[in-house]
């Protein structure tokens, strides 16, 4: 029986993030927790003696009337300190309610609350390693727990502490041995869960329950069993539309067929049967996935072979696992047996990760992450890292025990997961994949991808960057500083200095010390050579700070780039022979794990030599190569680039095999610009004979959506971009008063970007919005995009990344602002590059490539405002070429047949204002 603790979830709201600057709670609220039981709630407004922000009003929805009667918190201050006296204090992100609590009641003239605590963030992300997202909101929508109004302190304390008792729950359903694993480090943890992991540790040493896990090395590890079912009756194809409702109504009682799907359905059938290749592009609202996943799910089971599904990004490959292939179960009643194959960095190598499981924790992070994965392994059934959400520092963890092709596969043998995923890949229905794994699969000396019957490439444009990110190659200065770093010299507590564990004689260690610091002398003469050079050529580049500019415009001596690399591999030659004759003769674990740690960072830093030789040593035609960097933090955004631009071979390679076996259907819901049909399929080497077939949604599709052109915007070119700015800044603005948020912003540049938010915020005429800003607010893309939606009232500004892949789908977003037409800058280094290859082919590079590469892009983000019938949306274009150059017409013809109308600014704010209210 475990021992009984009581537990007091606290959740507060208050004006803003700081009490000593003058914030105060708004509300408070208490869960009682006895038994893993909830016996009792407290619950209060209180009166801040201020006035609430309207950003706080509208996030946690507590208005300045609920709080004008409420008690001030010195009338219950005391009562609340009495209440959460011998309780251990739990809260959703610990850090922020205990400190401004304990301010509070300091401020009062309270007593400091003393107290054990537990952090229900940091209990989460041990217990649960593989969700999404830690914020509650989010946490509560993945496990099921009842959340009705989030940002409010009483259902904010009553999700949290049911977090609490499923996080426990989940704590006594791990092995023993986990648990036992996880106890010894739970000590480094900042909140006081090793009193959780001690009673249920002790509680479970007396049970006798026998457990199903693996164990490698004294690790447990989920048991997986994988048996494809047979599929008892022979399942035909539905030929008839009366044979695929009825089979699509017998999954879905209110099915509703839409255009398209059933003729793209029997297209692919088609090629399936006849093994011939074909481009399909299919619009939003088509149904695009069940429409290939269907007959492709029917034709492995005729061949008895797995079709290739393979799609870009890993979200879209569990989003293809997790939605699409449930419903295909439940249409034809049974279970597709579904693989999927990535990399094999992407999977855990089990030796290393024990072998650092012995050593000493370098870091809170390390500590934590290791934890992690210690639970992790118990859950999961492919072993992706991908899976886990750790943080930053747990990264640097996470790549040091990534499976590579040094792995020791011997000792790891059955449990290996990457080995794993290649028997089950042979062994059924559908096998995912995603086109990095494609591209890489040519250059294998026994490919993997053979067992094939025929291969889908959904988001098949994607193919080219899969190509080009293939053969791209990255100089950061700060990544070269931190693995360089790692050696250290003999007066620091690096690798240099530890070598004397392996009693190497000190001449020895000061000739390596030698090579080490001649070695960080030249990389650095190196890098202070082109930020100077640099800066001489950029002095005439404008007032950003953000700069970019081709390699080859520098003019740089190559032999400065050849000393670093010379020094760098006589460094790692002379390591590498020091650490093979001393490992020979050891045999202890603790050594052994030291040497591996040397062996590691010498295999990253030849990596590194080898990428340095092609980024500076290495000028191809048909790569281009520049610099970027932030006048702000020199030299560390020192970043160099090199890509490469002829992918159509490549392309053709990886495919080539496949095409043997098989049909290939390349498909997309963005593959042709009216005036070029075949832009993209060329670009993916495909013969112009391969048949393009299109599928549009539904007149009515589109019903909820129109575009509106600013005719009195100021021609760019006429005036300064100053004035241009405050244009666009003014048109920003008038929009998102009138729509009241909801609203993403595109630009085709940073500069104008940051430029535009910093304008807006200087003008405080938004300041009761929330204004998310890529390259300016902290976060990914995809948390950029969580943080907007969470905020009924907020703006996204975004650039070019921000035009495809988003999906935000309802009422979350209702207008897109275009402020400029999607043209790559002519400055753009990859783009002049590009276009200089096109110039020399005979072809004009603004017909050829510059004009349908921003139709496309026109395309996509117009796509992201559609994403279901029921959505509604305005699509505003600011930038006056659309329909005062000869070519804005075909960016109109490459969306829907929806009403545009030109407006001046004025008539826009009236005409989103009538939209709005016949929305309403």
């Amino acid at each position: 029986m475990m021992k009984n603790h009581k537990y007091a979830v606290v959740d507060i709201e208050t004006t803003g993030h700081s009490s000593t600057n003058g914030d105060r709670i708004i509300q408070l609220a208490i869960v009682f927790i006895e038994n893993n039981k909830l016996i009792n709630t407290y619950t209060s407004f209180i009166n801040p003696e201020k006035p609430i922000p309207l950003f706080i009003q509208d996030l946690t929805n507590i208005a300045n009337s609920d709080v004008q009667n409420a008690p001030l918190f010195e009338d219950i201050g005391a009562e609340v300190l009495e209440m959460l006296q011998d309780h251990i204090f739990v809260a959703h992100n610990i850090n922020f309610d205990l400190p401004f609590l304990q301010k509070e009641l300091k401020r009062v003239g309270l007593p400091k609350l003393v107290c054990k605590t537990m952090d229900t963030v940091e209990f989460t992300k041990l217990m649960f390693p593989n969700l999404y997202s830690y914020k509650l909101q989010d946490i509560a929508v993945e496990l099921e727990i009842d959340l009705e109004s989030a940002h409010r302190a009483d259902d904010d304390a009553l999700a949290t502490a049911h977090l609490l008792i499923k996080c426990i729950d989940q704590l006594m359903k791990l092995p023993l041995k986990t648990i036992e694993l996880l106890h010894k480090r739970s000590f480094q943890l900042k909140s006081n869960l090793s009193i959780l992991f001690f009673d249920v540790l002790v509680s479970k040493r007396k049970q006798l329950t026998s457990e199903n896990y693996l164990i490698y090395r004294g690790i447990p590890i989920k048991q997986i069993s994988w048996e494809i079912e047979e599929v008892s009756e022979l399942l035909l194809y539905p030929i008839t539309k009366d044979e695929k409702v009825e089979l699509f109504s017998k999954g879905f009682p209110s099915f509703e067929e839409r255009v398209g799907q059933f003729e793209l359905m029997d297209q692919i059938q088609t090629a399936l049967i006849n093994e011939s290749e074909i481009v399909c592009e299919a619009e939003t609202g088509i149904g695009k996935t069940l429409g290939y996943l269907l007959p492709a799910v029917l034709y492995s089971i005729k061949t008895k072979r797995p079709v290739i599904i393979s799609t870009y990004t890993t979200h879209l490959i569990d989003q293809l696992v997790s939605e699409e292939i449930p419903k295909i179960n439940t249409i034809l009643n049974m279970n597709v047996k579904v693989a999927t194959l990535k990399g094999m960095h992407h999977y855990i190598d089990l030796y290393s990760f024990w072998q650092q499981v012995q050593l000493d924790d370098e870091s809170y992070d390390e500590t934590f992450t290791i934890m992690q994965i210690l639970v992790w392994l118990t859950l999961t059934v492919d072993g992706d890292l991908t899976e886990l959400n750790v943080s930053g520092g747990g990264q640097l963890f996470i790549d040091k025990i990534r499976r590579g092709s040094l792995s020791n596969l011997k000792e790891v043998g059955e449990y290996d997961f990457y080995e794993r995923a290649l028997r089950k890949s042979k062994d059924c229905h559908i096998l995912v994949t995603n086109h990095a794994m494609i591209m890489a699969d040519q250059e294998r000396e026994q490919p993997i991808l053979t067992s094939g019957c025929a291969m889908i490439i959904d988001e098949a444009h994607q193919m080219i960057h899969a190509s080009m990110s293939r053969g791209e190659r990255i100089f950061s200065y700060t990544n070269w500083k931190y693995v360089l770093g790692q050696f250290g010299t003999l007066d620091t507590e690096q690798l240099l200095q530890k070598l004397e564990i392996l009693n190497v004689p000190l001449s020895v260690q000061v000739r390596l010390e030698k090579q080490y610091v001649e070695t960080i002398e030249k990389f650095d003469h190196a890098v202070s050579y082109v930020i100077d050079a640099f800066l001489q050529k950029s002095k005439r580049n404008g007032k950003s700070t953000k700069k970019m500019i081709a390699l080859e415009d520098l003019g740089l001596d190559q032999s400065i780039f050849r000393a670093v690399a010379n020094s760098i591999q006589v460094f790692i030659f002379s390591t590498k022979s020091m650490i093979e004759s001393y490992s020979k003769h050891i045999e202890e674990e603790t050594i052994q794990s030291f040497i591996n740690e040397w062996q590691y960072w010498i295999r990253e830093l030849t990596i590194k030599v080898s990428e340095w030789d092609e980024i500076f040593l290495q000028n191809r035609v048909t790569e281009a190569r520049w610099l970027e960097i932030d006048t702000r933090s020199i030299p560390g955004s020192l970043t160099v680039i090199k890509r490469p631009l002829n992918y159509k071979d490549d392309i053709k390679n990886a495919i080539m095999t496949h095409r043997e076996v098989g049909a290939v259907i390349w498909t997309s819901g963005t593959l042709t610009v009216p005036s070029n049909r075949h832009f993209i399929t060329s670009q993916l080497g495909l013969d112009s004979e391969i048949p393009i077939f299109q599928y549009k949604a539904s007149s009515d599709y589109y019903n909820g959506a129109e575009l509106l052109i600013v005719e009195n915007m100021p021609d760019i070119k006429q005036v300064s971009q100053s004035d241009y700015i405050e244009a666009v800044a003014e048109a920003v603005v008038q929009t998102v008063l009138v729509s009241d948020g909801r609203c993403f912003v595109l630009f085709t540049s940073q500069d104008m970007l940051r430029k535009t938010v910093e304008l807006i915020q200087d003008t405080h005429l938004l300041d009761d919005y929330m204004l998310f800003a890529q390259g300016m607010t902290s976060g990914s893309r995809m948390r950029l995009l969580k943080s907007f939606q969470r905020f009924s009232k907020s703006v996204l500004f975004g650039t070019n990344s921000f035009w495809e892949g988003v999906d935000v789908p309802g009422d979350a977003l209702s207008v897109i602002i275009m402020v400029r037409l999607p043209f790559s800058s002519p400055d753009d280094p990859l783009f002049k590059k590009r276009a200089d290859l096109i110039t020399k082919d005979g072809h004009n590079p603004f017909s050829a490539y510059s004009l349908p590469e921003a139709v496309l892009r026109f395309r996509q983000g117009f796509g992201r405002l559609i994403r279901s019938s029921a959505d509604k949306g305005v699509f505003i274009v600011l930038d006056r070429r659309i329909e005062t150059k000869s070519y804005g017409k075909d960016f109109l013809q490459a969306i829907p047949n929806i009403p545009v109308k030109k407006v001046s600014l004025e008539n826009m704010v009236l005409e989103l204002e009538n939209w709005y209210t016949n929305e309403g």
